[in-house]
């Protein structure tokens, strides 16, 4: 600190200190790790984890400025979790790692819960909800069969020589 006294009032200059950066990412969604149990993925670990077995649900809380509801999903979830013991795990994507991910398994709406099982896709549930649509929703989820993710794309589809050419 130091005082300027050239102008003819004293002053005091204090040194700037740059803001803080903004978290990256919500105490909301942090909670869900700290407190939940929920493990962070993103691209390189969610095969892995995925495969660990069972029933997964991924949460995509998207950008909190323009999907506040993201944040209302992530206390949700917990309480979800609650509503069926022991039928799935929680992973949590961080933010600046969403759009990514969520490319990757076909997803364009947030936030979104996006179902696995035993490492396949199951389906999605993308918004938020009144409790009850949410577990019938889950219900439904948890008790659907894996599926082939909505990809953008033609699934690719191999054709044996034998059935090559036209007839």
């Amino acid at each position: 600190m130091s005082l300027d006294t050239n102008s003819g009032e004293p002053r005091v200059n204090l040194p700037v200190r740059p803001p803080a950066p903004a978290p990256t990412t919500s105490p909301l969604i942090a909670r869900l790790v700290d407190s939940f149990g929920a493990t962070w993925v993103d691209q390189t670990t969610i095969d892995a984890w995925a495969a660990e077995g069972g029933d997964r649900v991924v949460l995509f809380a998207g950008d909190p400025v323009r999907f506040p509801e993201g944040l209302d999903v992530a206390v949700v979830l917990p309480e979800l979790q609650k509503s069926f013991p022991g039928r799935f795990r929680i992973g949590v994507v961080q933010r600046q790692l969403e759009e990514a991910l969520a490319r990757r398994y076909g997803s364009q709406r947030w936030p979104t819960l996006m179902f696995l099982r035993d490492g396949a896709y199951v389906t999605t549930v993308s918004g938020m909800h009144d409790w009850s649509v949410y577990l019938e929703r889950f219900e439904q989820a948890l008790n659907s069969p894996t599926s082939r993710a909505p990809t953008i794309g033609i699934p690719v589809v191999s054709v044996s020589a034998a059935d090559a050419g036209c007839p």
